[in-house]
């Protein structure tokens, strides 16, 4: 039975995120509100949460999944960010970017990108989602959440739930999301690339 808890979208009740960051921690799945639409989270060290995750999002390991973190100095232990790269994510974090970098050996070869050994990465600004990596202690993996066949994400927390139940552990309803994704820009050559234009400005990365 999925879980479903309605937490306030600026103040979180911290009984409702410990409850969830605990079912998360026991290997659960969560759906969470994030700066666009719903994703999917877990452990990033839960191998058969994370295989679970791809099946239900219908992707394979060449689709790049995110790292979720809760702010720019635990970027640094999952991904090389030099000095240009770091200066610029510290202008537009946190906020509604995916980030591309090389990956550490920090991250699990299963999820950085197969051929070129990346990671994406996100330093959310949404109350909820910060107060539940706060809980956790640690990066969560994530995807959106855009169901197989479906044109279009998932914004609506009781639409998730109906579509999800029995699948997931949790549902957190924090409030509707939007139909828009993040931005996606690729740092991890020599100069930055736009990817995916979404709700954040890529002009933050001189582009």
């Amino acid at each position: 039975m999925t879980q479903y808890f309605e937490i306030h979208p600026v103040d979180p009740q911290q009984r409702l995120i410990r409850q969830a960051a605990q079912l998360i921690q026991s290997g659960g799945i969560a759906a969470v509100p994030t700066d666009s639409a719903y994703s999917l989270v877990c452990r990033l060290d839960d191998k058969a949460a994370v295989e679970k995750l791809r099946r239900i999002r219908g992707v394979d390991d060449k689709h790049h999944l995110t790292l979720l973190v809760r702010d720019l100095s635990e970027i640094a232990t999952y991904a090389r960010v030099d000095n240009r790269q770091y200066r610029q994510l510290k202008s537009a974090l946190p906020g509604p970017y995916t980030v591309i970098l090389e990956a550490t050996k920090e991250v699990p070869r299963r999820l950085s990108h197969p051929s070129r050994k990346t990671i994406g990465v996100r330093v959310p600004e949404n109350p909820i989602l910060l107060a539940l990596l706060e809980e956790v202690g640690e990066p969560l993996i994530g995807t959106t959440l855009q169901l197989p066949g479906d044109d279009h994400m998932l914004s609506d927390p009781e639409e998730v739930r109906e579509r999800l139940d029995k699948q997931i552990e949790v549902v957190i309803d924090g409030g509707a999301g939007t139909l828009e994704p993040t931005t996606i820009i690729d740092l991890s050559g020599a100069d930055a690339v736009l990817l995916r234009e979404g709700r954040g400005d890529p002009a933050v990365f001189g582009l």
